[in-house]
């Protein structure tokens, strides 16, 4: 047992030395990938991408290109797809694309470089993705610009319909922005020669609630209707007749689809849209400058799919603003069951959209709603047409931004108007936007915080009282599970952690930390408190998913449901799994993040806190069978798997304060605390296992127990045996009175 014990700790101060020559490794790997342009040039001959061309000038400008030359004359230009516009695919990661654009505006050359598309990666040979990409070369979008709706020019590959759909669609969108940045496109019109308009933003104010007409004929809310005609006619045009000749069934009115969609970010709108509650549920999960979009279809058409419940992608869907475009996945997403404003009609499916944190959308200039159909017409072979739905935020639903200047206040010099001086009060940074609108829960927060630490430093006083502790442990692991866990959405994760070292290893930023108050003041709270009590503040009594488990154990535990329990020597063993997970976790986010991230599922966080279980079955059934295994073995997924106790375990052995109070006799030959801690984080000897304690106090609880501590029975025991005798209270002579015995004599 103690040889066991003794490997355990070798292995876990391993894991701690391999951790920190990691970290030391990736102090010093890992460049920022702002300039990749310079490096896929490099490792590209310019001959192969760009024909005629023998060289190429550094990348510079906005957006960064490089400029190419044949002998002495410029050519054109080079530049990098993902430079230039953000569309992502499945893996919401950019996919990027080295194009050559001649000074006439043709594509001259173009070729896949990166990207992490997990469709493309599997079933789907590079030749295929190499053929379509290369049937936009000798295409010119400044001469014959794209139609909205149209198909695009090169036929997508089968089984890889969204990835090719953002490759086509950034290879065409960044050739028309680059063109006219570099005056290739001379069509366009100088921007300098149109007055400037003034500044306006959504207004606040208003937030009466209207009527579905109302909304319709203000313009709040965009409709798009389709008849199978409307859509038979669309394949025809695109020159797929095969497909129009496979149409759909048709539902009972004879509508292909009938969609609207609408800005419920304003707030008008949305609470038109929502109803209070879920209005009042919105405006508190959205961050300042984030905006939601409703969509509501009928027909025979789902606007949703079912790809968004194999991959998590809205793929049928997406949203196009200027050069930048995005898709929904299903963290965006929340379904809705009717809409609420006055006289709407019943819909087949409502789906309430939240823009991604990745991603931007302006609430005042116009975007359009891309409706992908798609026919299947043999394993092999899939024909698509997109249709818009154009939406602009009616202006009586603006107002001019605050210092904003009206066109006619400088009619006579536009250019000077545009050049006007910023207001005198600057608009607060982003980051503490969010923290004022969230401070209500900030300041909850801090006094749960305040209360863990009054728990910590009178412990002695708390667990003396056995019942006291456990109500007011029972108490706090409630409010962690449904307060920061299922409404503040503050679950911890190590994706955190490894976005931490990433950041640390390009662009360091702490905005991007002060973007979730809650998250952020979590994360400080557990790095200053494992100063004092290693993970275990954290793990034992902040973490939702913990609190979780704990919970379903001791219901489990009311029910009768056996125990299982785990020999010391295989729990030391599986024990290190965790932190196997973790370095494994950290090597790959060292090599492509967004992959590390993927793997991180492992964790059930996601599903059961932030999704509350609502996804994909097999991502609820890992959550549910980790659950399940907790109803036997208590905390079964902290002790054994999870990467993030890891993480936070390997530092552990640096706390400075020992807070644990132990009796000389706690081991040998005492063994109560090691057979009755929950996580078995006391070995046979009576050391407290940092690394796996959890700072539950159970222990301390036994500790000053006078009837449950051996130590303090056999204490008091003795201290009985040694008491000396109290004295012997003086014999009383008591006179008893007696009736006289007929058969005894008087006495003469």
């Amino acid at each position: 047992m103690e040889g066991s014990t003794a490997a355990g700790l070798r292995f876990i101060r391993f894991i701690q030395a391999a951790f920190l020559a990691l970290l030391l490794c990736a102090s010093g790997a890992g460049i920022a990938q702002a300039q990749r342009l310079p490096d896929f040039l490099a490792a590209t001959p310019i001959g192969e991408l760009f024909p005629g061309a023998d060289r190429v000038d550094a990348p510079a400008g906005k957006p960064m290109a490089a400029k190419a030359y044949a002998g002495g004359r410029q050519v054109g230009v080079v530049y990098l797809t993902s430079d230039v516009v953000n569309t992502r695919g499945y893996s919401s990661k950019p996919i990027d694309v080295l194009v050559a654009l001649a000074n006439d505006g043709r594509i001259v050359g173009a070729k896949l470089v990166e990207h992490h598309e997990p469709i493309v990666l599997i079933g789907i040979p590079q030749a295929k993705v190499d053929r379509f990409i290369g049937g936009y070369v000798g295409l010119n979008f400044v001469e014959s610009p794209p139609r909205h709706g149209a198909p695009p020019p090169v036929d997508i590959i089968s089984g890889a319909t969204v990835t090719l759909m953002v490759i086509g669609d950034s290879i065409t969108r960044s050739a028309i922005a680059v063109a006219r940045a570099y005056g290739i496109d001379k069509t366009a019109a100088p921007a300098q020669q149109a007055a400037p308009a003034a500044a306006r933003v959504v207004d606040d104010t208003q937030d009466a609630a209207q009527s579905w007409q109302a909304l319709l004929d203000a313009g709040a809310v965009r409709n798009l209707r389709l008849s199978p005609a409307d859509v038979d006619k669309a394949f025809r045009d695109s020159g797929r007749g095969d497909a129009a000749a496979g149409a759909e069934a048709k539902s009972d009115d004879d509508t292909f689809i009938d969609l609207y969609a609408a800005l419920v970010s304003v707030p008008a709108i949305g609470r038109s849209l929502l109803g209070d509650t879920e209005w009042q549920r919105l405006k508190e999960r959205l961050k300042p400058g984030q905006q939601a979009v409703l969509v509501a279809g009928n027909g025979a058409y789902s606007f949703k799919g079912s790809g968004y419940v194999r991959g998590g992608i809205f793929d049928r869907v997406e949203v196009i603003q200027d050069e930048s475009s995005f898709r929904f996945r299903d963290r965006n997403h929340q379904r809705l069951a009717d809409v609420a404003a006055q006289g709407a009609p019943a819909f087949r499916e409502v789906a309430l959209f939240v823009v991604p944190d990745d991603a931007a959308l302006d609430p005042v200039a116009p975007w359009r709603l891309q409706l992908m159909v798609q026919r299947v017409l043999s394993v092999n072979d899939k024909a698509f047409v997109t249709f818009d739905l154009t939406y602009e935020l009616p202006r009586a639903y603006t107002r001019p931004a605050d210092g904003a200047q009206p066109p006619a206040a400088s009619a006579g010099n536009p250019a000077a108007a545009a050049q006007a001086a910023p207001a005198d009060d600057p608009a607060p940074a982003l980051w503490k936007q969010i923290w004022r609108g969230k401070a209500g829960q900030v300041a909850i927060l801090t006094v749960a915080l305040l209360v863990l630490v009054g728990i910590f430093f009178f412990q002695d006083q708390l667990t003396s009282r056995p019942l006291l502790h456990d109500r007011l442990r029972l108490a706090f692991l409630a409010f962690a599970l449904f307060w920061i866990g299922w409404y503040g959405q503050a679950q911890l994760s190590i994706v955190n952690v490894l976005t931490f070292f990433s950041a640390l290893r390009s662009d360091f930023r702490w905005e991007y930390f002060l973007m979730d108050p809650l998250v952020f003041i979590l994360w400080c709270a557990t790095a200053i408190s494992m100063v004092f009590w290693n993970r275990g503040a954290f793990c034992g009594w902040l973490c939702p998913f913990g609190a979780l488990q704990e919970l379903a154990n001791r219901a489990a535990r009311r029910l009768g449901v056996r125990q299982v329990k785990i020999g010391h020597g295989v729990n030391q063993r599986l024990s290190t799994l965790k932190y196997v997970i973790f370095l494994l976790l950290f090597g790959f986010s060292l090599y492509d993040l967004g992959l590390a991230e993927q793997l991180s599922e492992i964790e059930p966080f996601k599903t059961a806190i932030i999704l509350r279980f609502v996804r994909y079955w097999p991502f609820v059934a890992f959550a549910v069978a980790v659950l399940a295994a907790g109803l036997f073995v208590e905390r079964f997924f902290c002790r054994y798997l999870c990467p993030l106790g890891a993480a936070l375990a390997i530092p552990a052995r640096l706390r400075i304060f020992n807070w644990l109070r132990r009796y000389r006799d706690c081991g040998n030959p005492c063994q109560r605390c090691n057979l009755e801690c929950p996580v078995q984080a006391i070995d046979p000897t009576g050391e407290i296992n940092p690394n796996e304690c959890i700072q539950c106090l159970h222990c301390q609880m036994l500790y000053h127990h006078d009837q449950k501590c051996p130590h303090l029975i056999q204490k008091r025991a003795k201290r009985e045996r040694r008491r000396p005798p109290a004295e012997e209270p003086a014999e009383q002579v008591v006179v008893m009175h007696r009736a006289p015995n007929p058969n005894t004599q008087p006495e003469s």
